[in-house]
């Protein structure tokens, strides 16, 4: 893992970006002392936390509007 300081993070954050999406993890310093690490996101187990999230959000939600609608109005001629 690479260390970087807080002020060299802050310069090159597009870069830092890219390295972590290329699959690198980074820590940042702040005078010495580790306060952050940039790492890679487990794109599937982020996808399934955000549908877990918003159909849990979907389900106390009234339906709203009307359901009388045909297949042909939902998709046209």
């Amino acid at each position: 893992m690479r260390t970087v300081t807080a002020t060299d993070a802050n310069r090159n954050f597009s870069g830092l970006l890219r390295d972590v999406a290329a699959g690198e993890s980074i820590l940042i310093v702040s005078r010495g002392t580790p306060v952050a690490k940039m790492s890679p996101v487990d794109a599937k187990n982020a996808a399934m936390a955000a549908k877990e999230i918003l159909l849990s959000r979907l389900s106390g939600q009234k339906a709203v509007g009307r359901r009388d609608w045909t297949r042909d109005e939902l998709y046209g001629d």
